[in-house]
């Protein structure tokens, strides 16, 4: 148990410079040498869960590249500084690695991390404001009473979150070429030109809105899947 602690530990303390390059980047974190690589997406949220309780940093490395933009999305909506968003991003990986012996139902860790997130915001806010209230990290608390910052609900901030994750992994579950055409044309600031997407992805120009067309199919198709409204 200790010597899980440990590695596990070490693999969730990020340095605030390598969380916001990983985010930024797209980059999963780094493992130690001579450890496996694992895609997030090719395991269920409860053999990662599993594997992490085993002592796999792959696992654990996964499973944070996987909720990644969810915890750091949450704190820049509360309109946090950066290093505040690091702070905030360590912090729920450390207190992650805690509640999972006791997570008892893991298809409920993205539900978690939003709440456990969120609170740390409010507190950190409230604390900016000499108001410091306790919270519960319970894995199955479900009191979510507080209003973020700018007096946005907090579930109607959270449920965007949601939306945001949803549709994360509906193009993680993509095929390779679909996913790199849908993340050129629709996640990249300033867009591709069809020229240079069409040389990066070996395509002919005229062929990219065919392709684009099916690639959506695709994407609608799994974000119905994946229960997303």
């Amino acid at each position: 148990m200790e010597r899980r602690a440990v590695v596990l530990a070490e693999a969730a303390i990020v340095s605030a410079t390598d969380c916001d390059a990983a985010i930024a980047l797209d980059h999963p974190l780094a493992l130690a040498p001579g450890a496996t690589a694992v895609r997030s997406e090719e395991w269920t949220d409860m053999r990662l869960v599993r594997e992490c309780l085993e002592s796999n940093e792959a696992a654990w490395s996964a499973l944070i590249d996987k909720y990644k933009r969810l915890i750091y999305s949450i704190p820049v909506k509360y309109g946090l500084s950066p290093d505040e968003a690091s702070d905030i991003f360590q912090e729920t990986c450390v207190e992650l690695l805690a509640a999972l012996p006791r997570l008892r139902e893991p298809r409920a860790l993205p539900k978690w991390l939003m709440q456990v997130t969120a609170h740390k915001c409010a507190h950190l806010k409230e604390r900016e404001r000499r108001l410091p209230q306790a919270y519960s990290a319970d894995p199955d608390d479900d009191a979510l009473g507080r209003l973020a910052d700018g007096g946005r609900p907090m579930d109607q901030l959270l449920l965007g979150v949601e939306r945001e994750q949803a549709l994360r992994d509906a193009v993680a579950a993509l095929s390779p070429r679909c996913r790199k055409l849908i993340q050129m044309l629709f996640f990249e600031s300033p867009a591709r030109p069809y020229k240079e997407i069409a040389e990066r992805l070996e395509m002919s120009c005229g062929s990219i809105g065919f392709i684009r067309g099916r690639c959506l199919q695709k994407l609608r198709a799994q974000l119905r899947k994946n229960g997303f409204r």
